[in-house]
């Protein structure tokens, strides 16, 4: 929930004076009086579709995953031995986006 959702809540529903919305929230009064007179809505950013370097290579590793959780602990093979197996297939991506 949004920070403008929960002045304007405590505010109009719960009828909580400026200074105790201020106290809750950490804000100073003025900016609290500034978001209620405003009404603005809180905006919605979008994150645009952006391609990873994984996509091509996520089927083969949902595949490796679902039979490493049917092994053992100790015989399942450690991430870094998964990255390597990519790598060797042509992933380009780094250790932290496989992990």
């Amino acid at each position: 929930m949004g920070l403008l959702n929960v002045i304007r809540r405590m505010a109009l529903r719960e009828k909580l004076p400026i200074r105790e919305i201020a106290r809750r929230t950490g804000l100073s009064r003025n900016t609290i009086r500034k978001y209620l007179k405003a009404g603005t809505i809180e905006p919605k950013f979008t994150v645009p579709e952006r391609p990873s370097k994984l996509d091509p290579f996520a089927g083969k590793l949902a595949g490796w995953l679902k039979t490493e959780t049917l092994k053992s602990r100790k015989q399942r093979r450690p991430l870094t031995q998964l990255h390597a197996d990519l790598v060797a297939l042509g992933f380009t991506g780094s250790y932290n986006r496989v992990a």
